[in-house]
């Protein structure tokens, strides 16, 4: 009788198998089954952060056409905040703080030496790209925000996601387009809000989602809202295809998840590469 073991010499082929050989076939033994609901919470952090992207473009803007104020963005994006930061210690009552071990006065030193330090270089800023031609400073600051979106921690186990590279990447574009505004006192405010929007309010959005998800849910939608709003203010079609792309990623997406789910077809059996189960650190002393 043929015995799976490679010790023994058989009247066999070293390829032969017997018909136990499939007793051991196990299909789809690693995979999940989602909830449409339960992915459709999740797709909002990938809704609301194209929102904020949408958001800072049209900031940007707003300030590029001179109906925007340098002065009344940084005053409306320094209430929004300190609203946040009063919402981000309520949220948990201010035990994430009290875990750190960060005070209130040296966030107050980290945000004054960051402003200061922004504002004495925001000439550099102004100038720093004054070589290079309109349409590559777009193309790039586009490809950026791209790769910004790309490399964004979802809360996906993924190689690809990198917070650093992503939020740099954010900074680099904010930091073009901002060369392109009028003033220096523009590109002191554009990089600031930059920072904001792209550093400080995903962080907000996660303490939400861990304490608070009935709150995230409504703070999404009303993000999503106001982006649409702005954007309808400055091309209808930009804001049909843009509501078709939170639709798309919010709805249609999770849908397409689940259906795809059920073909799914997995195999594990014998043949699958054996996997050390031991602790082996101790050879390694």
């Amino acid at each position: 009788r043929w015995q799976k073991v490679l010790y023994e010499r058989q009247p066999f082929p070293d390829n032969y198998v017997d018909q136990r050989f499939l007793e051991e076939l196990r299909k789809n033994v690693h995979a999940r089954q989602y909830r449409y609901w339960a992915v459709v919470f999740q797709s909002g952090a990938v809704v609301q952060q194209l929102c904020s992207v949408c958001v800072f473009a049209l900031t940007w803007w707003y300030m590029d056409a001179g109906m925007l104020s340098p002065q009344g963005l940084f005053g409306a994006a320094l209430l929004c905040s300190l609203l946040g930061y009063v919402l981000f210690d309520a949220v948990d009552g201010g035990a994430g703080r009290w875990e750190s071990g960060r005070t209130r006065w040296a966030d107050l030193q980290s945000t004054l030496v960051f402003a200061a330090f922004t504002y004495g270089f925001s000439p550099v800023l102004k100038t720093l790209t004054e070589s290079i031609s309109t349409d590559t400073i777009y193309a790039m600051s586009a490809l950026m925000l791209l790769g910004h979106l790309i490399f964004f921690d979802y809360g996906a186990n993924a190689a690809i996601v990198s917070s650093t590279l992503s939020l740099n990447m954010a900074i680099f574009a904010s930091v073009c387009l901002a060369s392109r505004l009028p003033r220096s006192l523009h590109a002191f405010v554009m990089v600031t809000f930059a920072m904001q929007i792209f550093a400080l309010w995903p962080m907000l959005q996660k303490k939400l989602k861990a304490r608070t998800p009935g709150c995230y849910v409504g703070v999404t939608v009303l993000f999503a809202l106001a982006a649409l709003a702005g954007l309808a203010t400055v091309s209808s079609v930009a804001t049909v295809l843009f509501a078709s792309l939170l639709l798309t990623v919010s709805c249609l997406c999770p849908f397409c998840l689940i259906r795809l789910q059920l073909l799914k077809d997995n195999i594990h059996g014998p043949w699958d590469e054996a996997e050390i189960k031991e602790d082996l650190s101790r050879f390694l002393m």
